[in-house]
């Protein structure tokens, strides 16, 4: 019997083509898989840190003395919380959301009951701090933003995480709190003549590009969860009016506030800013009823804004502290928020394909600040308004500020799904 030959006889060329062309299809599969397998890595090793660093515990400033339990401290012990990330902050509300998608996506409970153990651990001891406070101020005291709602930064992340733990754990407490929160937004919180949310500071009213984020956190949640349609009809509203006041055109960027005392923007385009913004129209789109009259305008608002965050990635992926300033930083936090919705909005459709190749540079980008050990390096620390630049330009990167793990996990968990694109 013939052996049937493939190629013209000279040399098994045709043969050499066939096993090249079979080499080309399986090697997009193994670099693939090799990706997602590095993405997944890296998303177990800042988890793992994050739950080793969670001790769970209150601790003695004045000899460093740690407890499980407030009132087994000796009497007049001035505690605070041991480990910040088991503090109620808004990073912490980020945080919290984010190891629960983790915990889900990598079928790894470990995850998941750190994000809900975090909560409950703020309403079983936020009790004994608010019947000894005194005059320390929210930022001082112990769970102060859980029991003190002043501003959205009190209760917008952390009650959207609120809501994300009572979805599967529907305690009364719980419930409570997200009621209250959802009063202090609805009614007592300070808004424009137009609806818009604003702070009472640093001017009277001071429009924070920022509170897109604490707002439609908590409303879509809250929307969803109730099914009450005035919570999206806010949360677009807010969209729109954000975008009105802060959006600047020619660079495609928002800027870090507006004062409606001078009717004018801040000075700043200030990258985790523009990173609130984004995450907060990505959360939006995601949980708004398909047949909302508001979509494609807050579809094409948001594809606006990716399209004008795109002009200044950098060569290394990651983006700038001041977005449209190369002289400053190139900053953690904001790259993997900006990351995140970009991933997002390639998978869920809002964005076409050619926007994962940004997605993937972004990773790249991020990935490059995640150390060996888990610590994350180049992550802004907290930033009010500032009224010059050099305030941006100085502001400083602690290692692992916890205002970038939240988005750092999140980012991965979604750029996972843009390899293959």
């Amino acid at each position: 019997m013939k052996r049937l030959s493939v190629g013209n006889g000279r040399g098994g060329c045709g043969a050499a083509i066939l096993a090249a062309t079979l080499l080309s299809a399986i090697l997009p599969v193994a670099s693939l898989a090799q990706d997602q397998e590095d993405v997944t890595s890296v998303l177990r090793l800042v988890a793992d840190r994050v739950v080793s660093n969670a001790s769970f515990q209150f601790e003695d400033v004045r000899d460093g003395r740690r407890f499980f339990y407030p009132e087994r401290a000796p009497l007049g012990a001035a505690l605070r919380i041991a480990s910040p990330v088991n503090d109620w902050r808004y990073w912490n509300g980020v945080l919290n959301i984010a190891m629960a998608r983790v915990g889900a996506l990598l079928a790894e409970s470990t995850y998941t009951a750190f994000a809900a153990r975090n909560i409950a651990f703020a309403f079983d001891h936020s009790g004994y701090f608010q019947q000894r406070r005194k005059n320390e101020n929210k930022w001082e005291y112990p769970f102060g933003q859980l029991f003190m709602m002043e501003e959205l930064d009190d209760c917008g992340a952390m009650g959207a995480s609120t809501i994300e733990i009572y979805r599967g754990d529907r305690q009364d407490r719980y419930r409570e709190y997200i009621d209250r929160a959802a009063a202090h937004i609805e009614a007592k919180q300070g808004r424009l003549d137009d609806g818009t949310l604003v702070r009472s500071f640093p001017r009277r009213w001071t429009l924070w590009a920022d509170d897109l984020y604490m707002s439609l956190a908590f409303l879509v949640r809250l929307g969803e969860l109730t099914g009450e349609r005035k919570y999206f009809d806010d949360a677009a509203r807010q969209v729109v009016n954000f975008h009105r006041h802060l959006f600047n055109e020619e660079k495609g960027l928002m800027s870090h506030c507006w004062y409606s005392e001078t009717q004018r923007p801040g000075i700043a385009f200030w990258g985790r800013a523009n990173g609130w913004a984004l995450l907060a129209q990505v959360d939006l789109l995601e949980r708004l009823p398909q047949n909302h009259s508001a979509r494609d305008t807050l579809l094409a608002l948001f594809r606006k804004h990716v399209d004008g965050i795109l002009r200044y990635q950098s060569d290394q992926g990651l983006w700038h502290q001041l977005l449209d300033r190369e002289d400053s930083y190139l900053e953690t936090s904001s790259s993997a928020m900006f990351t995140y919705a970009l991933a997002r909005g390639v998978n869920r459709g809002y964005l076409g394909n050619r926007y994962a190749g940004n997605a993937r540079q972004g990773w790249r980008g991020v990935r490059s600040r995640i150390r060996s050990d888990g610590e994350i390096e180049g992550v802004c620390a907290g930033t009010g308004v500032g009224e010059d630049l050099a305030h941006y330009y100085n502001r400083p990167t602690p290692l692992s500020d916890p205002h970038g793990l939240g988005a750092v996990l999140l980012a991965g968990t979604e750029v996972r799904g843009v390899y293959g694109h």
